[in-house]
């Protein structure tokens, strides 16, 4: 199976967001999946039944309501965000049992072993979408399903400012403290770009994707 990597480097949210709605609408039974790495310009993204509570405190941070699921949380430079294209009733009609909750468990165990690769022990919780490192957040997730068809994905804290975490209830999470992976193995000089093969590979051969191609645009 293809997969299509594109390479966006930094990119504001809301243009991302509505490419993939767009690339999501167009799509049909012969366009590739694809994964879109990118980072944001500092912004809290608000889930479609995300609660304004969960904000705490204004700032000078826009706040965009986005259609993905899940509550609030915040993205800045720094942080790898993987938005996962995916066809998955094709999937399934090539034999392929993927569900949505099989999508995010791809998702999750996609973070896990990359996280392991750099010795850091992981896990997903199964009542809190996301992954975890001694109890901090380090890996948000979201997706939104239209016909069939995933967009949005995964945010993980590489080197970046976690400081705007505290203006908000990350996730809807009272007190949930967030971490990052430079700090987990003191690398302050530690990138996504040294991090995003590794997802890239891992995601792939989850979902048992053989013909990768990397476009950089």
């Amino acid at each position: 199976m293809k997969l299509i990597i594109r390479q966006l480097g930094i990119q504001p949210y809301e243009d991302v967001w509505h490419q993939m709605q767009a690339f999501t609408d167009k799509r049909n039974e012969n366009t590739d999946d694809e994964v879109w790495l990118v980072q944001h310009p500092a912004v809290f993204t608000q889930g479609s039944a995300g609660k304004p509570e969960h904000l705490l405190n204004s700032t000078n941070i826009p706040v965009v309501q986005s259609d993905r699921g899940g509550q609030i949380t915040y993205h800045g430079e720094g942080q790898q965000i993987m938005y996962v294209l995916i066809d998955i009733k094709r999937l399934k009609s090539q034999g392929r049992e993927v569900s949505v909750r099989d999508l995010v468990t791809a998702l999750e165990q996609t973070v896990v072993k990359t996280l392991a690769d750099y010795g850091i022990e992981s896990y997903p919780k199964a009542d809190a979408p996301g992954v975890y490192v001694n109890e901090k957040k380090i890996c948000s997730l979201g997706l939104r399903i239209r016909k069939g068809c995933s967009f949005h994905g995964l945010a993980l804290n590489i080197n970046m400012d976690l400081t705007p975490f505290k203006h908000i209830n990350p996730c809807g999470y009272a007190g949930l403290e967030m971490c990052q992976l430079s700090e987990l193995i003191n690398r302050n000089d530690l990138d996504c770009s040294a991090v995003s093969p590794k997802l890239v590979a891992h995601f792939s051969a989850i979902l048992g994707y053989n013909d990768i191609q990397f476009i950089n645009n």
